[in-house]
Order: structure tokens, then sequence, then C-alpha cells
């Protein structure tokens, strides 16, 4: 065996508690090398009595390592482990003093838990978990009040540009909950509301007052009851990053320069402040001179922020926070403003913009979920064409997986398109059948779904701000078998908790086509997935234990060939089959 590649750490990804009885452990071995693993556990007081040989389950591959899983429930909530290796003849003992070829005596010198506390776990809202998130733009929604419409708006459904305004606004969310309700969801994000002079609203200069072309503080509450009433959850967006130019503090520095009581609010270079030659002399969001960016590491500025935050929960009774440019502000903040968001509502959900790896901040002390973007591209990478190997997607799914423990990657924020990004139906170069087996993957994988508006009546859109068109009310000009077939998929979710917090694992994953199984898995409930991402026929086959397999959208049985579910999928098919346990 490769001494090289057997790894493990007691650390969040590798050694987490999944809940206050059970730990998870995980190691890695290089691809094929290793035939049996075991997690050697038990009580360091009283090893002898305590002593638990646990079943490792391959559970993840990826091109160069092998990923094992054991989970433990410890009588005590607390015991040391090893792990005994095994590959032919060969055994190797891996434990914290390092590789051994005959089992060093335990305790001393193995890894060590030494007590599973309830306060130190992750613990993303269970509601957040249930959710079938949908994801609105304000401005390009609906618009249900043309008297506070903009000076300029422009007619609804014209081609937008950076600066267009269309006239959506708070009104016409609440007179479309419908729509919501028949889809299915059961949560949305509105990108930001608060006063600003852009169409995104990104830029804001009066974090207390809804801008006038959306409505009004009073207008909010009634969407946020209208859609509590309907057991839709809220989660509105917070830019704590940077403000707009106009914001009143950054005008007051601009004002008195060195004299100004907020000079230490932002990260200024020098004075006078100004941009000169289009280089600002103090931070922003990017190169945008107009969005300065704040220190919030600064008292003042940290209090301003927390008490923004609280005051809208108070006020208008919303759930959660999405966190604009989240990586770019200090860890330490953010451990404050979850700490002040939970002390007025428990369960609010935490959602930040993190483009790739987010374990930093989904350490159980800052955020509740991250915009999983990785997950985004490597789908729609695989399902926009043929030419990819189930197998490097399994791979690329499987990496991404492992960063995580299994109850952050529960909390994940999937999506396919945003405000930010090109719509999938773009993406994946207006094929509908390709398209529908992105949306299946995103429903069936680990991970809370978000539909972003339009989507689901196949509109499409290219880079910002193509893809913030306005969003299509013209039942003739939606696809209605489309948003049937997004209903069903939602309405399949969340009916079964196999497909939110099921165990998820590749079955089979071609190396020369895209066909690919995988499987969703919980004490109930077992679902499998067949996905042909290919332009021909293909017949998959599995050995499956039971024989009471039925199709999960027509309800059929499902016929066995010898000891096999056998399927054969048409070009660009799918089919999803479920057994209960």
């Amino acid at each position: 065996m490769f001494k090289e590649c057997l790894h493990h750490s007691p650390d969040l990804k590798w050694a987490y508690a999944y809940d206050r009885d059970t730990f998870h452990l995980r190691l890695r071995t290089k691809r094929n090398d290793v035939e049996e693993a075991v997690a050697v556990t038990g009580d360091k007081y009283d090893w002898d009595n305590y002593r638990l040989d646990v079943q490792m389950e391959k559970i993840a591959a990826d091109p160069l390592f092998d990923y094992w899983e054991a989970v433990v429930k410890p009588e005590q909530r607390r015991f040391s482990y090893g792990f005994r290796v095994r590959s032919c003849e060969e055994t190797l003992w891996l434990i914290e003093k390092g590789i051994f070829e005959e089992q060093p005596a335990p305790a001393g010198g193995y890894f060590d838990v030494p007590y599973i506390h309830a306060i130190d776990l992750f613990d993303a809202p269970e509601w957040a978990k249930q959710a079938i998130f949908y994801q609105i733009m304000p401005d390009r929604f609906a618009n249900g009040d043309p008297s506070n419409d903009p000076d300029g708006v422009l007619p609804w459904g014209e081609q937008p540009s950076i600066e267009s305004h269309f006239g959506g606004d708070l009104q016409g969310i609440i007179d479309n909950l419908s729509h919501l309700t028949n889809l299915g969801v059961n949560a949305i994000y509105l990108t930001p509301i608060f006063t600003a002079p852009s169409n995104h609203k990104y830029d804001t200069v009066d974090y207390k007052q809804i801008d006038p072309q959306f409505g009004d503080a009073g207008l909010l509450k009634q969407l946020v009851k209208a859609c509590h009433d309907l057991e839709i959850r809220v989660v509105l967006d917070a830019v704590f990053n940077h403000t707009s130019e106009q914001f009143p503090p950054f005008q007051d520095v601009l004002k008195h320069g060195e004299n100004s009581k907020y000079k230490d609010w932002f990260h200024l270079n020098g004075f006078p402040v100004e941009v000169k030659d289009g280089v600002a002399n103090y931070a922003t969001f990017g190169f945008y001179g107009n969005m300065p960016k704040m220190n919030t590491a600064n008292p003042e500025v940290k209090q301003y922020l927390l008490d923004i935050a609280v005051y809208w929960m108070k006020e208008a009774d919303i759930d959660g926070w999405r966190l604009d440019v989240a990586n770019e502000v200090d860890h330490a903040f953010w451990r404050d403003f979850r700490t002040a968001v939970k002390k007025e509502k428990a369960d609010a959900f935490i959602i930040g913009e993190v483009w790739g790896n987010s374990l930093n901040w989904l350490r159980g002390d800052e955020f509740d979920s991250a915009m999983n973007y990785p997950f985004t591209n490597c789908v729609l990478d695989f399902f926009g064409s043929s030419e990819g190997m189930a197998s490097d997607f399994a791979d690329q799914i499987n990496r991404l997986l492992m960063r995580y423990p299994q109850q952050t990657n529960e909390a994940l924020f999937n999506l396919l398109s945003s405000h930010d990004v090109t719509r999938a139906a773009t993406m994946l170069g207006g094929n509908k059948l390709r398209l529908k087996l992105a949306v299946v993957f995103m429903f069936t994988s680990m991970g809370i779904p978000c539909v972003y508006y339009g989507d689901e009546v196949g509109m499409d859109g290219g880079d910002d701000p193509d893809c913030r068109k306005c969003m299509e009310w013209d039942q003739g000009k939606q696809d209605r078998e489309l948003f049937d077939f997004y209903q069903l998929l939602i309405a399949l979710r969340k009916q079964h908790a196999a497909l939110r917090d099921g165990r998820f694992r590749f079955l089979h994953a071609d190396n020369e086509k895209g066909a690919l199984i995988y499987e969703r898995l919980n004490n109930e409930q077992h679902f499998t997935l067949w996905i042909n991402n290919t332009e021909d026929t293909v017949t998959l086959s599995h050995f499956m234990e039971a024989d009471d397999w039925r199709d999960a959208l027509t309800n059929d049985e499902v016929a066995r060939i010898d000891n096999q579910l056998q399927l054969e999928l048409e070009p660009l098919d799918f089919r999803i089959l479920y057994r209960d346990i």
C-alpha cells in the first residue's frame, strides 16, 4: 500500500460530530489501493470494555484517492480511535503517532474525541434544509405599483442594460405569490431592496429605508406576512462589504477629509479622498470607485451594521440574510454577526456569497450555508455536451463533497443560474433535454436547491445584464411543460426526506461516455438516479438487492433481470427509481 496517500486529520472535514450522538470519521487512501478499512474505537479510560471496530464504507473517489467513512455512536459521547487498512496480505495501522505495521497498544497515541458537545455542532436551521428557494430581483420580477416607478423606467420586457430600470417592486411580488405556491417553492431570496441609485441595489445609500421604487417598510412587512401565511420564508440580501459613494458617512469623508468623524469607517490611503485617472485612493469593491469598502473591524462600523441586521429582523420578521461579497469581510465581524442574528431569531438562515471552497466560513460560528458555485460549474460543464465522461464528472462532484462534513453539504445553497452568471438555459445551448438533466441532478443532489426567477418557464440570458431580463408573464411565451417539470421535481423532493438528507453516492460512472447511476439513501427510502448524458441510446444495469423498485415519477413497477436492474435510456434521458426499506 502507498503509505504516502494514507491520510486522516482530526479536523472539521475528516472527523466531526454529525449530531449530538453520532460522529463521522473519514480516511483517505490511494485510489484502488485498499481492500478494507476499519475504524478501531474505544474509550480511553476503559478501552477493552468499550472497544468497537466499525467497518468503513468507500463513499467517494477522485482521480487520485478513495475516501472512506465510518459512523460511530459512542456510548459515552467520547472515544479514541485509529484505523486498520488491508490490501491482500498487508495490513497497516494509522493513529495520531503515525503509521505502523503492527497494532500500537491503545489508547495512548491514538486520535481522540474528548466529548461531543451539542453547543459545538454545526446546526443549520431545519426549515432551511427542507427548503426549495426561489431567487428574485425585485426590479425585474413584476411591476405591481406603477406609481412608484423611477424616472426613465423602460417598458417591461425590453432588453436590459447596465443602467436600465423596469419598475418591478414588492407589490409585484405580493401579487404573484400564487406563481410561487403553484411551483411549490417554500423560501424566497430577494436581492437588495434598500435605497440605492442602481437597479441592482448593491450600492446601498440608506440601510434603514426600503428603496422608494420598491415600496416602503410597511409593504415589506406585508410581503413577509403574506409569505409566512403561505409557509414561505423570506431571506434578504445584505451588502456589508461596501456601500455607495452616496452613503452619508462617505460623503462626510469627501467633504471633511481628515477631520471627518467617519474617516476610520473606510480603508483610506490618503487625503483628499478621490478617484484620479480612474484609480481610487481608497479600498473599493473591485475597482469601482462608487462602491467604497467599509472597515468592518472598526467598532462603530461593526455595531452600525449589526444593528441594521437585527433591525430588519425585528421590524419585518425576515427569516435570514444572504451576505454579499462575504469572503472579503473579516471573520471576526461574521462571528459577531451570527451571534447577534441568532440571538434575535434562533432559526435565522445565514448564506454567504463565497465562490470557492467555503469551509473557513462554515465551521458553525459564522454562516449556515454558502452559494455553491463550484457545484453550478461542474453540473453545467458536464450536461452542456456529451463529450465529458461520467467518471470525470463523478470525480469532480466527489471532490466537492469531500470538502465539507455531511451536514454542511446538506445545507449548501445549490443553483444553476443567478443574477451574476449566464442563465442555465443559455449555458446549455438552449437544449431543453440537457436543461432537464441538470435540473434533475440539482434537485436530487445533497444541498438546498434554488430556482432563479424565470428559469422554470424557460427564460434564457447571457452575461450580466442579459441574465437580468424581466420575468416573462405571458403564458403564451412561457414554457409551461418545463414549469410542470420543475413542479414535479419540487414536489418529489419535498415529499421524500431521502432526497434532502440521505446519503449520496455514485454507483456507476462510465469512463468512456456520459452515463451514470447514483443513489440517495436514508433509513426508510432508497432512490437511484439513472442518467444518460449522451446522444445515443444506452443500457445501464446495476445489482440491486430488493425486488420492489418503482419509477418515482410514474409509480410503475420496474422489471428485474438476473438479480439486476437493467434500464434502457433514450438519448439525454433519465429515470428516478425508489424503494421503501
